[in-house]
């Protein structure tokens, strides 16, 4: 971070947090004093720059010096924990100086400038928002730290809302480490903050639904670390169900990813592709370098569907086409769609860094060769009436045994009509192809169906005939 930048949000800091003083009851030694510690204040901070030791000193003055916590002790606490923790990088330091000023928040400074400076501080800490690109790498132990300290001094304050905030800091931090013991405690306290209030409930009130998304983008991650699909579901189900929500576009980007993962595990094409494709488009509204990764299972899911359509046809994805990430991903789809087997294993060879390096992605893998080779088969056998299952081995580059089981497969499911000659080695194709056979087939059930219907017609001529019969040998004998 610049010192500029730095200076600049201090005085911001310091603009926005006004003191208010009675000057018809405040004797003049009490202004002189307040004066007096003002200007050391000011004075301290004009030695950040040039002398940070001196400045810290400077600072520690002004707190030991205060018979009672005031307003400057906090202002100068605050200097002191953002120069040991961004210009010195002591984070030890900055924790001592963090917890010293959290025992000002109670009744010392107003609540709503405690508020914002504490999360200033602690965004400082995790990196996030403008300050992701700034802050210095932290140990997780300071972090967790940081954010204890301020979750007891939240409750001891009873400020339900920064408490709220360490609380989901907290959680985050336990999954980041997969401490997941430690996380589920946390979320039960996160849970109960949302609550619905009396007269209300938690789908009406913005600000819980907002938590409750966050909270179930939390537990999503969770559980599909931990392979609880039927936990996962639940919580995704319930993550759609939320309406009255504003949330971070990182957020819904995580729930939708989770989401299109679950579906791909279930084969559930078509929801995988619409989920991949929502979470590409939030996460690239945040700015998150996740959007990359989402794009290439948003790709890979196209492929093993079976689809013609290019992802990269979009205006969302288009400008990512080219993207030195994405285009071993480029390349894999255009082998796929020209049928290029050979070409497209090796692309996954030549690119494991980027592609197969992914457990996700590497556990799909053997997938879409299967479809890439099924959808070569379908179209070289168009012109035959036979071939060798040994010519297409070879061309596959798979042994015997996989290409008789790929066209074993392709006949059970009806894309072939055909059978296989084991004596000899062949594939031996009908003479008409699925789609002719099955109208040859419609058409025969529906001649069977007329002369099934033509015959009750007929016997029920007859009978009528024959009761018109009946009826003129009675009036004869009347």
């Amino acid at each position: 971070m610049s010192d500029d930048e730095f200076m600049m949000e201090d005085a911001a800091d310091d603009e926005e947090y006004d003191f208010d003083y009675d000057d018809d009851e405040e004797d003049s030694g009490m202004a002189d004093e307040t004066g007096d510690v003002e200007n050391q204040y000011y004075k301290a901070k004009s030695l950040k720059e040039d002398d940070a030791e001196g400045a810290l000193r400077a600072f520690r003055t002004i707190v030991d010096d205060q018979p009672e916590k005031g307003e400057w002790g906090f202002k100068a606490l605050k200097q002191m924990t953002k120069m040991n923790y961004l210009h010195l990088h002591r984070p030890e330091e900055a924790s001592r100086t963090y917890r010293e000023l959290l025992g000002y928040t109670k009744s010392d400074v107003t609540r709503n400038y405690a508020e914002k400076s504490i999360n200033n501080i602690l965004d400082y800490v995790g990196g996030e928002g403008k300050h992701a690109a700034l802050a210095p790498k932290v140990p997780l132990d300071t972090l967790e730290e940081f954010y204890e300290a301020t979750r007891v001094a939240c409750e001891e304050a009873k400020n339900e809302r920064l408490s709220t905030k360490s609380n989901l800091k907290l959680a985050k931090l336990w999954l980041d480490r997969k401490e997941y013991t430690r996380l589920t405690p946390i979320l039960r306290s996160l849970h109960a903050t949302c609550a619905p209030s009396a007269g209300m409930s938690s789908s009406d009130d913005q600000s819980k639904g907002s938590l409750l998304l966050e909270l179930y983008a939390i537990e999503i991650q969770m559980y599909s670390d931990l392979k609880e699909t039927r936990k996962l579901k639940e919580i995704y189900n319930a993550s759609m169900q939320v309406k009255n929500a504003i949330p971070h576009p990182r957020i819904m980007g995580v729930i939708r990813e989770c989401g299109g993962k679950m579906w791909m595990m279930e084969k559930s094409w078509d929801k995988a592709s619409t989920d991949l494709f929502e979470s590409f488009r939030q996460y690239d509204e945040s700015g998150s370098t996740q959007r990359i990764q989402v794009l290439k299972y948003l790709v890979l899911t196209y492929m093993l569907m079976g689809s013609e359509i290019n992802p990269f046809d979009s205006q969302e994805t288009k400008p990512y086409k080219n993207d030195p990430q994405i285009t071993a991903m480029t390349n894999l789809v255009s082998a796929y769609q020209r049928r290029d087997v050979q070409e497209a294993e090796r692309i996954l060879k030549a690119n494991r860094a980027t592609i197969t390096n992914d457990p996700f992605i590497n556990y799909f893998v053997d997938d879409l060769l299967r479809s890439l080779r099924t959808q070569y088969i379908i179209d070289i056998i168009k012109p035959y009436t036979r071939m060798e299952l040994h010519h297409l081995a070879k061309t596959l580059n798979v042994g015997r045994n996989e290409v008789e089981s790929l066209v074993v497969s392709l006949i059970l499911d009806g894309k072939i009509a055909g059978k296989i000659d084991q004596v000899n080695g062949l594939l031996v194709l009908d003479r008409f192809n699925v789609a002719t056979t099955k109208r040859y087939q419609a058409v025969e059930g529906l001649a069977a169906r007329i002369g099934e219907v033509s015959a009750k017609i007929e016997q029920e001529k007859l009978s009528r005939e024959g009761g018109r019969a009946w009826s003129s040998q009675l009036s004869a004998f009347g």
